[in-house]
């Protein structure tokens, strides 16, 4: 009697295509890697004793400070153009919530294996990876303090560090991927072009600072 023929999935695996065969190769690198790197996942872990400081490097990239004190500073603020600063960011933070959320709903990459679910208040979809929303936030954040904010170089240069090191300590920390991180920077980086483009003023929404 003739054989069965092979399910579809298997006859891509027995003829696999050269760029499936490049994207298993990436995929098989950055989990490998991401394994190496994190080495703050657990208190047992090589580095386990520096685990306390990477969670307060995670805690300084959450999106609820920032939300909530950009908030704030909106309130407390007496200075039109301040305003108009704060008010864009607060729509740069929810913007950067939503994306990474529509991104990680579609994707939906689960998180290392190694990674210690005992992050800083969480919802629904952080269980996925991809993209990490703390990078494209650090990023985001980065870029809109550096075009916003006069500040002198070191203090410019200690912006840009804070981006790159939270961006690191997700890694480290064993919450995500090399891939899903270098995304996310790129990501965030991206969506300050967005929030530029649409920016909002009191000509652009002049309902939206009435409120304020």
């Amino acid at each position: 009697s003739a054989a069965a023929p092979l399910p579809e999935e298997d006859c891509m695996k027995l003829n696999p295509s050269f760029l499936g065969i490049a994207l298993s190769s990436l995929l098989a690198i950055d989990l490998w890697a991401s394994k190496r790197l994190g080495v703050c996942a657990g208190e047992g872990s090589a580095w386990g004793s520096a685990r306390p400081l990477m969670k307060v490097i995670e805690v300084s990239g959450h999106g609820i400070p920032w939300l909530l004190g950009t908030f704030y500073g909106l309130c407390q603020s007496d200075s039109s153009a301040a305003r108009e600063v704060l008010l864009n960011l607060l729509f740069a933070l929810l913007l950067d919530l939503v994306l990474v959320a529509v991104v990680k709903g579609l994707v939906k990459r689960r998180r290392p294996t190694h990674n210690k679910m005992d992050m800083f208040v969480t919802i629904s979809v952080d269980k996925y990876s991809f993209p990490s929303g703390h990078a494209t936030r650090a990023a985001l954040v980065c870029r809109f303090i550096l075009h916003h904010l006069v500040l002198a170089v070191p203090l410019r240069v200690l912006v840009v560090l804070w981006a790159l090191i939270v961006g690191i300590s997700r890694v480290m920390l064993g919450r995500h991927n090399v891939t899903d991180v270098l995304f996310g920077l790129l990501l965030g980086y991206a969506l300050y072009s967005v929030v530029e483009y649409c920016w909002l003023s009191p000509l652009s929404a002049p309902a939206l600072f009435a409120l304020w």
